[in-house]
C-alpha cells in the first residue's frame, strides 16, 4: 500500500530547460544542479536564498562533489573534468565515448568514492535513440572502466544502497529500473521496478537511510519511493509533469528537493504548468544520507584547459 504526500512546493522558479543532477552539499548547506541544455551549473543556499550560476563551455549532464572542498567532478557532454568553483577553472580528465554519437548523462558517486555515470544516444539524423551507450566508472586513480551492463539509450536512476552493495540504474526508454549486486565486480542484473504500464519514464533517483529508492518519473509529475523489495510505499506529487531527479537536503537531510524540466513542452503545456523547470521541495518522513564524494586525485598545479563564467 502506497501513501501520498502533500505535493512538493516550488522553492526557486528557475525556469530550467532541463534541470537535472541535483545534489546537496552538507559542508556548505547548499544545493547544486545543472540545466543541461543551458550548459549552466546552479547553486542555491536555502537558508540565505542566495543563488549563483556558472556558464560552462559545453552541456553539463551530471557531477559529483569532491573530498577536497571547492572542487566538483563534472560529466560534461563530451568529457569528464575537474571544476574549481572559486575561479571557474576546468581541467579535463578524459573524453567519453569519442567514437560514438553520445553524450554523458546521469551519474553519481558510489559509497567507495568512485564516480559512476552513463551516456545518452544523440542520433545525428534526429531519429530514435538506440542502446549504444554505456555505464562507466572513474576510480580514484582516474582510470575509466566500462561496467559490464547492457547497452543504454538514456542512462538514468544511478544510485547505491546505503551499504554500497546494490547499484540501481535504468535505460529510461525501457521504462524499467534495474539493479545488481555491486562492488569491484558486478552481479547479474535483474528487474527492480516496472513502469511499462505507464506513459512516463523513470528518471533520476536517490536513496534514503533506510534503503528506499526515490525515483523522479518524467511525464508523470511524481516521485515514487520504492522499498528495497521493489514495492511502492510513497507517492510525492510534483506540480510539473517532468520532474527529473530528487536529492535529500537540509540540516537534518529530511527535505526532498526535486529538479524539473520545460524541455519539449509547447506553449499550451507551459500555460498549464507555469512552474515547469522550477526547483521543488517537500518535507518527507524519511532521511537521506550525506552525498558520497569523489575520492580521487585532483589536478596538479598548472594552467587550466579552459574556464567557466559565473554570475
Amino acid at each position: 500500500m502506497s501513501a501520498a504526500h502533500a505535493p512538493a512546493q516550488a522553492v526557486l522558479a528557475a525556469a530550467n530547460t532541463l534541470g537535472e543532477g541535483v545534489v546537496w552539499c552538507e559542508r556548505t548547506q547548499a544545493l547544486y544542479w545543472t540545466d543541461i541544455q543551458a550548459s549552466t551549473l546552479w547553486r542555491h543556499a536555502p537558508a540565505s536564498g542566495e543563488t549563483k550560476q556558472w556558464q560552462l563551455p559545453e552541456r553539463l549532464a551530471s557531477f559529483a562533489l569532491c573530498e577536497t572542498d571547492g572542487w566538483l567532478l563534472l560529466a560534461l557532454a563530451s568529457r569528464l573534468a575537474f571544476f574549481r568553483l572559486a575561479d571557474g577553472a576546468l581541467h579535463t580528465v578524459c573524453e567519453v565515448e569519442p567514437e560514438l554519437p553520445t553524450r554523458c548523462n546521469d551519474g553519481g558517486c558510489d559509497r567507495q568514492g568512485r564516480f559512476v555515470f552513463g551516456t545518452l544516444h544523440e542520433p545525428a539524423d534526429g531519429g530514435p535513440k538506440q542502446p549504444i551507450g554505456g555505464f562507466w566508472r572513474l576510480d580514484a586513480e582516474l582510470s575509466l572502466e566500462r561496467l559490464p551492463l547492457e547497452g543504454v539509450a538514456i542512462s538514468n536512476s544511478i544510485a547505491f544502497s546505503p551499504d554500497g552493495g546494490t547499484m540501481y540504474y535504468c535505460d529510461s526508454l525501457t521504462r524499467t529500473i534495474r539493479c545488481c549486486a555491486y562492488g569491484d565486480t558486478l552481479g547479474p542484473s535483474r528487474l527492480f521496478a516496472d513502469l511499462r504500464d505507464c506513459t512516463g519514464e523513470p528518471d533520476g533517483s536517490c536513496v534514503d537511510a533506510e534503503g528506499g529508492l526515490w525515483n523522479a518519473q518524467w511525464g508523470l509529475g511524481r516521485v515514487l519511493r520504492y522499498r528495497p523489495d521493489g514495492s511502492v510505499d510513497r507517492v510525492l506529487p510534483v506540480p510539473a509533469s517532468q520532474p527529473t531527479r530528487p536529492a535529500f537536503g537540509g540540516a537534518a537531510l529530511d527535505t526532498l528537493y526535486v529538479t524539473s524540466a520545460r524541455d519539449g513542452l509547447d506553449a499550451d503545456a507551459l500555460a498549464r504548468e507555469p512552474l515547469a523547470g522550477a526547483l521543488f521541495a517537500a518535507r518527507v518522513d524519511a532521511r537521506g544520507l550525506p552525498e558520497p564524494r569523489f575520492a580521487g586525485m585532483l589536478p596538479a598545479a598548472g594552467p587550466s584547459t579552459n574556464t567557466a563564467t559565473h554570475n
